[in-house]
């Protein structure tokens, strides 16, 4: 196997600045009652009122927790500056709440352990390296070896941000650089990955697709394992597929809230095939994959398969 260098990019498309004063991520001890935020979709508040708010579930965030490189960012609790990886795991336990929260840096090269129970690992980064390889040459490290492992086996749900290079997925960026992480979870039977919206789209104001964010192209393998939710940046302050893949992350903690028996390739389908398309301007599924991800259409079924 070929081994060649590869970098951990965070997927957003941000300046970082650096971090006065870090915080520590991971669940509060005592978590007060979820409110929806104005950039979440009015579905998450429906999704809370039945009752599922991602209890039993572990989402596990990929990303960058001990850099001194942070964003300022207002997810509705004020203004802050966090690190990457504070945000991505912020942003998933306020849309479930109830999910247990772990944080794995993504420089430390280790494995990616799974909890009992449905594991969710969330995915705001990507593996960049020249292009001319294949995902088969690579020499992956422990860390995303496991991942993709989880992902091909159905052993966790991935949400995997697509880019924000605005280019189809698995082609070259304007650097000459290609995210082989993408690459290596194309087919993977339990990866999802997920595209941004300008906002959350409705019937009476369809969303149009963030101007940055990566598409699926023709690529029908792809387009099936493609899925879109709005990053409305302008009232966060946050922008890019990064903070996209952390909602589908929420969604799959909560799908799994309700359907406790299910397998992580039955809730990462679910939520594929419950996606909308009318809420989208101008749909096409080489641009927005399945549609919208919906959590109440996804959530609707009495069991799932």
């Amino acid at each position: 196997m070929k081994t060649i260098r590869l970098v951990a990019l965070a997927a957003i498309g941000l300046l970082a600045l650096s971090v006065a004063h870090a915080q520590k991520s991971g669940p509060s001890k005592t978590a007060p009652a979820p409110q929806l935020q104005t950039w979440m979709s009015p579905e998450v508040a429906d999704a809370w009122k039945q009752g599922y708010k991602g209890s039993g579930v572990t989402v596990t965030v990929v990303d960058d927790f001990r850099s001194n490189q942070g964003l300022y960012g207002n997810l509705g609790q004020g203004t802050q500056l966090l690190r990457h990886g504070e945000w991505t795991l912020k942003e998933a336990s306020m849309i479930a709440p109830s999910a247990t929260m772990r944080a794995h840096d993504f420089n430390s090269g280790t494995s990616v352990g799974l909890s009992r129970g449905l594991n969710v690992l969330n995915l705001s980064y990507g593996m960049y390296a020249p292009a001319g390889y294949t995902a088969s040459q690579i020499g992956w490290s422990s860390q995303e070896s496991s991942i993709i492992s989880h992902a091909q086996n159905g052993k966790a749900v991935i949400s995997k941000a697509a880019g924000n290079d605005a280019i189809v997925i698995g082609s070259a960026n304007a650097s000459g650089q290609v995210d082989y992480l993408n690459l290596a979870l194309k087919g993977a039977q339990s990866a999802i990955y997920v595209g941004a919206l300008n906002t959350n789209g409705t019937t009476s104001a369809p969303a149009s697709l963030a101007s940055y964010s990566n598409t699926p192209g023709a690529d029908a393998v792809v387009q099936q394992q493609f899925v879109v939710v709005g990053v409305d940046g302008a009232k966060t302050g946050l922008y890019g597929t990064s903070f996209a893949a952390p909602i589908i992350s929420g969604y799959a903690a909560i799908l799994g809230s309700k359907f406790t028996k299910s397998t992580p390739t039955q809730i990462a389908n679910q939520l594929l095939k419950t996606a909308r398309q009318d809420t989208i301007s101008g749909y096409n599924p080489a641009t927005h994959g399945r549609g919208e991800a919906s959590i109440t259409r996804a959530l609707a079924p009495v069991s799932i398969q």
